[in-house]
């Protein structure tokens, strides 16, 4: 699957639809931005991750989930599984940290993520 655009409109379907989605905060005018591209395309269009939605938000243009998610440096990859963040970063990574960080995000046993956030809800 190649990287898909994510707007504000488009966020929440997304995420709430999908199992695993990473999502590159980045902007036009960003150096490390455009080197990271081309990565982040190459495996997205792995096929060991055509179940992952590979999704992009220009920062410029939708503001809104920026500020949301209190990005202050770009490139930020951010990914959520079953709608929970499990890793958020700034800065480039390689394909093979790329693939690696989406290794152990697999790797999450999530009832036990969710019994945490829970816990952690109630105190």
């Amino acid at each position: 699957m190649a990287t898909i655009n994510i707007t504000a409109n488009t966020f929440e379907d997304i995420i709430t639809k999908n199992n695993i989605v990473i999502v590159d905060f980045w902007a036009e005018w960003c150096g490390p931005c455009q080197s990271f591209a081309p990565i982040y395309e190459q495996v997205s269009e792995q096929e060991e991750y055509k179940d992952i939605v590979f999704g992009k938000i220009d920062t410029e243009s939708e503001q809104e989930l920026g500020a949301h998610f209190q990005i202050r440096s770009i490139p930020t990859l951010m990914i959520f599984r079953e709608q929970v963040v499990l890793f958020s970063q700034p800065g480039m990574m390689n394909a093979s940290q790329l693939a690696d960080v989406i290794t152990k995000v697999r790797e999450l046993d999530m009832k036990q993520v969710h019994a945490e956030i829970e816990k952690a809800a109630k105190s």
